[in-house]
């Protein structure tokens, strides 16, 4: 042999080698990623490998999370397992062109919240270190695939071989089987298991651990749960799963749904069977990093050391827990860490904070979150800011959270600073309420307090019970509730302004008797607190003046306060009402007054609500303290409503005059006369006029002139038929009143807005951000509406039109019953959308395309699910059926007619003249009211009576009350509202065809 010849030999030997050694490298070692951390298990890494491990080794589809916010499944608040997505193949509902329809393996790590319903960690969260509202679950799906055997090996592999866990320190657990409800234990399970761990940790446990349900009907089975030591001790730790340690903890539970619970309790194998696995990312991470605590992990420590920047809180995290965390702060370090990681992602899908539904639990969340923050240090602004943490740990992961980081903080940002107004005085209120009752040896808060610090501090009542653990106490929480009806009751029946409308001639002579003169309310233009005095205080109830009152009047009551002077706004000119207090002139305002409105009354300025803390008294000196961040709000609003209106002018001419207006923190509402409604050419061409206005950044200037003197400037704008007084308040925008008034007739005066306002305003026009022209709507005959938003309001309106505009573009590649549920869905939300109404008109178009498209799709459709069942009876053979009877599951949607079709197809068949015949078919759109129909057919010769026997399958798709159906013999049809026991109806109608047909 050449020696040539021989070094190619040698040569392919080593490549062979090489390769070889490749091929048996372990998971991790091909797999192998650098990541910027010096822990040897960084959390991304963790979650990267289950995936990988899954993905590569296993060929599992990466599914990305579904949202944390199901708007599409009204069952639940938020998404609390990995599952929820692919509920529909479970149930057995999914369609032949559900992009999921031919997924047999997926793995991905699902974003979840559990707050609120069912599953609720919130009233857990700081209190130890393992509960969060927010987490990943890690997961893995076989949908008809492996099962059991497969699964657990998968399990072992990854936790023992490529993740490194110590066997010695694991344990398995399996259902133990229940005699009274006929279920046997799972020893498949069992047996499994016992190759690879001893007898002494395989552990039986019973329904409440070791048996999954979806709810009281569907889908079932038992499941498996992995607990890991996270002492290296060698100790039997045996004892302690499932016995509530914090050392030995669960942290993977593999479902095996093998069953399907019927409405009478019964159980039914599942033709397919499926498997279910979720592993808390939290829990594995923290056992990788070696720490006792899922806050001690990268997950939590880099914002938790951001929430110590951020509040300047002098006390470090030092992970204590009940009466080692004496100062409370390490509590308030996890539910802040905890919260913002909520909100941030919900926020993202679509939650914010409100008082219905998921929007209250998402609002509690957040106030919890902002308490215990500036219990921490934190001042107003920084739980927002805590939002770039959490984006700089996830979003890599979770890109959604980058791409809406700045809504996630203003909306954040708002309900923070709508708290933060009443936070501090309803501390206040609580602290003196605590100390009054431990001087009476009284350990329980009464429920009217709860309920008084809900209703005028915004307190929801899982955080007044938080702070009465925190000094020892309980809350009356049945009193609470019954506090809260009482005063829904009076809500719905009291008016704060109605109570004082009352106020007449009599209390104007009681005013001017006592030497009170009218309210000195120029410094409403100033923005800043002033010292004031008392001058008379007006009970509601009573219909009288009082010299005091305090905060021991806890009742939906309200008092009217009369000041010398004022930096309030009372409502007038279309602008709402100053919010905010009237505190004591001490540093420490132990003397609180809530203003929830004022009104001016002959001269007099009311400044109504209620003494939160301490008590008010006439002529005594205190500080009036206006809401600057809700009048900053408003502000815009009036602003932007001065530029609408010459906007309206410029676009449509002199012809068009305002006849009214509200402005609040939230819209600007304009009302105008008109002679025919804007179309959507004009509305385009007001909204950039405005926003033009807005980037000019023009400044806006206030004078006061005589009011003839005024009416001379041509461009004045005014509200007809209003009297006004000798000297006026002039505001205008872009030039100045006296500029104006020099040459009053110069056409260039058009140009600018200019009109007679008592309001308050911008300084400029910049600073209101941007302007969403929201609708334009026929009020009465010749008198229109406008309603738009500037500041943040416009931010989100606009952040919205994007996501949907983003919802359309990927509409656009759906075909099927896919599209047709899009439709629906995206109708819905362009209705109900508060975006820019020349966006909503172009979304409009593109629905209707849509739609189009989707009538089109309906018709091949409609055709291809004839063809189907046709198909499908043609190839019929009864010499392989059951028995001389056809019972066919055929999923055409609720389409009757290709049913009849293919029955009718059926029958052409001689042989198949006497053979009874029914189909079932259940809904391709979940958004359909009846989710399954079912036709049954027969000759009278078959002596079947097809109304008895599609009547025994009612019960089972919660088929009409009063079946009017069952009277014929020959032929029966039904529709129901549920499909889930489909299984079941196939197997009773096929169970009734052997009972009864001879």
């Amino acid at each position: 042999m050449s020696i040539t010849k021989a070094l190619g030999i040698l040569d392919d030997t080593i490549k062979f080698v090489q390769t070889y050694n490749f091929e048996t490298q372990s998971f991790a070692q091909q797999h192998e990623q650098k990541y910027d951390s010096e822990l040897e298990w960084p959390a991304v890494k963790v979650r990267d490998t289950f995936i990988k491990f899954f993905q590569h080794k296993h060929q599992h589809s990466f599914i990305h999370s579904s949202p944390v916010v199901p708007l599409d499944d009204p069952t639940l608040l938020f998404t609390n397992a990995g599952m929820n997505q692919f509920k529909p193949i479970f149930l057995g509902s999914i369609t032949d062109d559900d992009p999921f329809a031919e997924l047999t393996r997926a793995c991905n790590s699902q974003k979840c919240i559990r707050a609120g319903g069912k599953h609720n960690d919130l009233d857990d969260v700081g209190k130890d270190t393992y509960h969060h509202t927010f987490f990943e679950m890690l997961g893995n799906w076989s949908f008809g695939d492996y099962f059991k055997k497969e699964a657990i090996g998968m399990a072992w592999d990854l936790l023992v071989n490529v993740y490194g866990l110590d066997k010695n320190r694991m344990y398995a657990t399996y259902f133990e089987g229940d005699k009274e409800k006929g279920l046997e234990p799972d020893n498949e399970a069992k047996e499994i298991w016992l190759q690879y761990l001893p007898a002494s940790r395989v552990l039986p446990f019973g329904m409440k651990d070791n048996f999954w349900e979806m709810g009281d009907t569907g889908p079932c089975g038992p499941c498996t749960e992995i607990h890991y030591d996270r002492l290296d001790t060698g100790r039997d730790a045996a004892p302690l799963v499932n016995a509530d340690d914090a050392t030995v903890i669960e942290i993977w539970n593999l479902v095996f749904i093998q069953f399907n619970r019927n409405d009478d309790d019964s159980l039914q194998l599942l033709p397919n069977k499926h498997v279910d696995t979720g592993m808390g990312f939290e829990r594995i991470t923290s056992i990788l990093q070696r720490v006792q605590s899922n806050y001690d992990t990268d997950i939590f420590m880099p914002i938790i050391h951001e929430i110590q920047k951020r509040t300047n809180c002098k006390v470090p995290y030092q992970g204590k827990v009940g009466k080692d965390d004496v100062s409370g702060c390490d509590m308030a370090y996890r539910v802040v860490a905890d919260h913002v990681r909520t909100l941030t992602f919900a926020v993202t899908d679509g939650a914010a904070p409100g008082s219905q539904g998921r929007d209250y639990v998402i609002r509690r969340i957040c106030r919890r979150g902002v308490r215990y923050g500036q219990k921490l240090g934190g001042e107003l602004g920084f739980f927002k800011d805590l939002v770039n943490i959490v984006i700089k740990q996830m979003g890599d992961a979770f890109p959604e959270i980058v791409k809406k980081q700045e809504m996630v903080q203003s909306i954040i940002e708002a309900e923070e600073k709508l708290f933060s107004r009443t936070l501090k005085h309803g501390e206040k209120r609580f602290n003196s309420k605590v100390k009054q009752l431990k001087k009476q040896n009284v350990r329980e808060i009464p429920g009217k307090m709860a309920a008084t610090l809900h209703t005028t501090f915004g307190f929801p009542v899982d955080l007044t019970i938080l702070m009465a653990e925190e000094q020892g106490m309980t809350v009356n929480k049945e009193e609470y509730l019954v506090e809260m009806e009482k005063h829904k009751e009076n809500s719905a029946q009291k008016d704060t302004a109605v109570d004082f409308a009352a106020l007449g001639d009599n209390e104007k002579a009681h005013l001017q008797k006592n030497g009170i003169t009218e309210t000195d309310d120029s410094f409403k233009y100033e923005w800043k607190d002033i010292d004031c005095k008392v001058l008379a205080i007006f009970d509601s109830n009573k219909k009288q003046f009082i010299k005091s009152v305090s905060e021991e009047e806890e009742s939906d009551n309200l008092y009217g306060i009369v000041l010398d002077k004022t930096s309030f706004y009372a409502e007038s000119g279309g602008q709402v009402g100053d919010i905010g207090y009237i505190v004591s002139c001490d540093d420490d305002e132990n003397n609180a007054f809530k203003i929830d409105d004022v009104r001016e009354f002959g001269g007099y300025i009311i400044h109504i609500g209620q003494v939160t803390n301490g008590s008010i008294s006439v002529n005594a000196q205190y500080r009036a303290k206006v809401d600057y961040e809700n009048r900053s709000n408003v502000a815009p609003n009036h602003t932007m409503t001065h530029v609408l209106n010459f906007a309206l002018r410029k676009v449509l001419g002199t012809e068009c005059n305002q006849k009214g207006s509200l402005v609040d923190s939230e819209k600007l509402r304009f009302d105008y006369s008109t002679s025919q409604a804007l179309n959507i050419s004009n509305i385009d061409k007001i909204s950039k006029e405005c926003n033009r206005i807005i980037a000019s950044d023009l400044k806006v200037f206030t004078g006061v002139i005589e009011y003839e003197s005024a009416l001379k400037i041509n461009a004045l704008r005014a509200m007809f038929g209003e009297r006004y007084p000798k000297n006026v308040r002039v505001v205008s925008i872009g030039i100045e009143p006296k500029q104006a008034l020099k040459d009053p007739q110069n056409s260039s005066n058009f140009n600018y807005s200019i009109e007679l306002c008592g309001g308050t305003h911008l300084r400029s026009t910049s600073q209101a951000g941007h302007f969403v022209f929201l609708s334009d709507d026929a009020l009465s005959a010749g008198i229109r509406r406008i309603v738009a938003l500037t500041g943040n309001g416009a931010k989100r309106a606009m952040q919205q039109a994007e996501d949907l505009q983003d919802e359309f573009t990927a509409a656009q590649e759906l075909d099927g019953n896919e599209l047709s549920i899009k439709c629906a869905v995206l109708s819905d939300k362009v209705a109900n959308a508060k975006i820019d109404a020349v966006v909503k008109d172009a979304l409009i178009k593109q629905l209707k395309e849509l739609r189009e498209k989707d009538r089109a799709n309906y018709k091949a459709a409609t055709s291809k699910r004839k063809a189907k069942v046709v198909d499908i009876m043609k190839k019929i053979n009864m010499d392989t059926e059951t028995g001389n009877f056809v019972v066919k599951r055929i999923d055409v949607g609720l389409d009757k007619k290709a049913l009849k079709e293919g029955i009718k197809v059926f029958y052409k068949n001689k042989d198949h003249k006497n053979v009874p015949i029914m189909l079932i078919s259940c809904s391709l759109n979940p958004n359909d009211k009846n989710q399954i129909l079912i036709l049954a057919e027969t000759s009278k010769e078959s002596k079947v009576h097809c109304g008895k026997w599609v009547q025994s399958l009612l019960s089972f798709i919660d088929g009409p009350k009063e079946w009017k159906g069952g009277k014929s013999e020959t032929k029966a049809e039904v529709q129901g509202l549920k499909m889930e026991n489909v299984a079941k109806v196939v197997q009773v109608a096929t169970q009734y065809m052997i009972d009864n047909h001879p």
